[in-house]
């Protein structure tokens, strides 16, 4: 059987429709909110909010509750605390995000102890799993990935302005403040809308990987978060195809993919500028 016919084949199955769908769909929000986040120096909130969602999932099943019904308002919240307590309590976004990981990991490392330790669920949901992507998980992802080109669009000189000099925005009006609270909640989706697909351990990945990778060809902005959108999508789809074939973990495969397209282009600009 060629190549093609096993595409052909792995595009029949149900699961890989929806995982296509929720990886793409992700592929697009965490690349546009990624951009913005690592220009911001933000870019380990994803990391922090991974840790997050682990000790809500984590909370959700020894509830006996859907662990995306837990995790949707625990990661929002958690990512405006993060933002406030940056902005109030006179402590650096780094050391937030620290303080909230290794809180949360701990927590959630508690009660998955308590319950009997990591099941097979909660696997899934560390390193993601195609087979647990449900319809609602394609529902919830086209919807985020689409708020998310809007709220951009809309706003993108804004983000822009407050991405290289947030001050100086807030003197000319700029409503700095507001932006960074909808950048924080659609970070937060972006997290818990990707754990089906990339998990917890390896979502913030996704945020970071393609826009480093973009950045090393420094075409400005917009090329920036368009360069960076492909790079993901593309990963995205390899991933998931290499998950299916090789039977891998997608979250994995998406982010080895990722690392290697980093180094390559790393090491080619390297040679090219020497």
């Amino acid at each position: 059987m060629s190549w093609f016919e096993l595409l052909i084949e792995a595009f029949s199955y149900g699961f890989m429709q929806r995982a296509f769908i929720v990886g793409i769909a992700v592929a697009v929000s965490s690349s546009m909110i990624g951009a913005f986040l690592v220009l911001k120096k933000y870019s380990m909130v994803g990391h922090g909010l991974s840790h997050v969602a682990f000790a809500a999932i984590a909370i959700g099943l020894v509830l006996n509750q859907s662990p995306l019904l837990v995790t949707a308002p625990v990661v929002v919240l958690v990512s405006i605390f993060i933002l406030h307590i940056n902005e109030r309590a006179k402590i650096h976004g780094d050391a937030a995000i620290g303080l909230t990981a290794a809180f949360s990991m701990a927590l959630g490392t508690t009660l998955a102890s308590i319950s009997g330790g990591f099941n097979v669920d909660l696997f899934s949901y560390l390193f993601g799993s195609i087979l647990t992507i449900q319809r609602i998980d394609v529902i919830l992802s086209v919807i985020l990935s689409i708020i998310v080109v809007i709220v951009v669009v809309l706003y993108y000189n804004d983000f822009v302005s407050m991405t290289y000099d947030e001050s100086f925005s807030r003197v000319t009006g700029v409503k700095t403040r507001r932006l960074n609270t909808v950048l924080a909640i659609l970070t937060g989706l972006t997290v818990v809308v990707g754990i089906r697909a990339i998990g917890t351990v390896l979502i913030s990945a996704l945020i970071i990987f393609p826009t480093i990778t973009a950045l090393q060809f420094s075409r400005g902005f917009k090329a920036t978060i368009m360069l960076a959108v492909i790079v993901s999508v593309v990963t995205v789809i390899s991933g998931l195809i290499g998950s299916f074939f090789l039977d891998l973990p997608s979250g994995s495969a998406i982010v080895l993919l990722n690392g290697i397209i980093f180094m390559v282009v790393f090491i080619v600009n390297v040679i090219i500028r020497r």
